[in-house]
């Protein structure tokens, strides 16, 4: 398939300009996609985007990645209530550095069709106003930047809108027409939301007697109707120290079974048949989450190596039931988030140790001493995972995970750390 049946397949198009078809057909093309650096790190939200560069390349095709550099000093007003808070020069500087090492993963920046980053910051903090006004302000009329939808609803709205992000538009239109005449670029790809403002670059690039196509994907949405990429934890970041593995794996293998097939289409490289026998897998056996763990797996290594989701896997089986010891106490820390914990002494674990069933009324897992001894006896009790058959059993400081944590569990979903302090 070419680029645009792959991505049409995918329901991956939103709109698109006339002629892009044949555009594209006519041999390797340049394009290009924005990034706002409003933080060092990039989210799960941006994702789609950065697929969509990285599949451009796949099919032969040259990518673009553009940091926001100078268009952060603004804010881009689409799909925006109110004004952004203005970030200083050194936060949007750093933002992009953060950025731009995390694009670096994804594209292939050796080769015929290598990948090329870009930062706006370059070129629009150096064009004086009036240079601006006159070169670029002239093709545009109020009637034009007023008619686009994104400013239309701010205007109606109470908030209003500032002339700093009215302006922002003229800013992403003199990009495309810069890189299309240093870098070749042809094609901007972007979010529905982006329509507007790819279009204002597409006419200005025309206007100067150039070749220029846009692309929109839709925005991502999910069947429960919350924000695609937010959790009760928060947002969901590319970034390991924002994100762990560990999370970022359990929030792809808790997708809802009504999105996967997309979520498949859209977020990994599988080809038709590949996902087709996936969802066919998920229907037989809808308890395996055969089709979100497939789902996991792939997005976790392209963002964060196999290494970390082979971890990711282990730690998720380990909150199970499965074997802890693998595992070690930052690492418990993580997947027992959810759970109570206690601190105890860790001279209460000396000599001959603390009783586990005086653990487990301090723990909460037990009402009662009686209560956790009817629990033992009943072989529903699990220090890490060894079952505790003996009543009078007490833990020392080796029954203790790097000699800090202690995993008690009572019953199948029951469970609470114990830290020695």
């Amino acid at each position: 398939m070419t680029f645009l049946e792959d991505l049409r397949w995918r329901g991956l198009i939103y709109d698109e300009t006339p002629d892009l078809k044949d555009h594209l057909e006519g041999g390797s093309r340049t394009a290009y996609i924005g990034f706002d650096p409003t933080a060092d790190s990039l989210h799960v939200g941006s994702f789609l985007q950065i697929m969509a560069l990285r599949r451009f390349q796949q099919h032969g095709h040259k990518p673009v990645a553009l940091v926001g550099g100078g268009t952060g000093l603004i804010g881009d007003p689409s799909g925006k209530k109110a004004e952004r808070q203005l970030l200083t020069d050194d936060q949007v500087r750093a933002n992009a550095q953060g950025i731009r090492a995390q694009l670096e993963k994804f594209l292939d920046f050796q080769g015929e069709n290598a990948a090329q980053m870009a930062n706006n910051a370059d070129w629009l903090t150096q064009i004086s106003l009036t240079d601006f006004l006159r070169d670029v302000g002239k093709h545009f009329t109020v009637q034009q930047m007023t008619a686009r939808e994104s400013v239309k609803r701010r205007l109606e709205s109470e908030v209003g809108l500032s002339f700093t992000e009215f302006s922002y538009q003229l800013l992403q239109a003199y990009d495309f027409l810069y890189l299309h005449e240093n870098h070749g670029c042809t094609v901007q790809i972007g979010g529905s939301d982006q329509w507007g403002n790819i279009t204002a670059g597409t006419d200005l690039v025309r206007r100067m007697g150039g070749k220029a196509h846009g692309l929109v994907q839709p925005l991502v949405t999910n069947a429960s109707g919350t924000k695609f990429g937010k959790t009760e934890s928060g947002t969901v970041w590319l970034d390991a120290e924002r994100t762990s593995p560990y999370r970022f794996y359990q929030f792809w293998l808790g997708t809802d079974d009504r999105d996967v097939e997309n979520y498949l289409k859209w977020f990994t490289s599988m080809e038709q048949q590949e996902v087709s026998g996936l969802v066919l897998e998920g229907e037989k056996r809808p308890g395996a989450r055969i089709p979100q763990r497939a789902l996991a797996q792939v997005v976790t290594t392209l963002v964060h190596g196999a290494d970390a989701t082979e971890a990711a896997e282990r730690a998720g089986r380990a909150l199970f039931g499965g074997d802890l010891s693998a595992l070690d106490a930052s690492a418990l820390d993580e997947v027992f988030e959810e759970a109570p914990s206690i601190e105890v002494e860790s001279s209460r674990f000396s000599g001959d140790g603390v009783g586990v069933t005086d653990l487990l009324v301090e723990a909460g897992l037990a009402s009662s001493k009686g209560d956790a001894k009817r629990a033992v006896q009943g072989g529903g009790v699990r220090v890490g995972d060894e079952k505790v058959a003996d009543i009078g059993r007490s833990l020392t400081v080796k029954d203790a995970i790097d000699g800090r944590v202690v995993v008690l569990r009572k019953g199948k979903k029951s469970v609470a750390l114990v830290r020695l302090k």
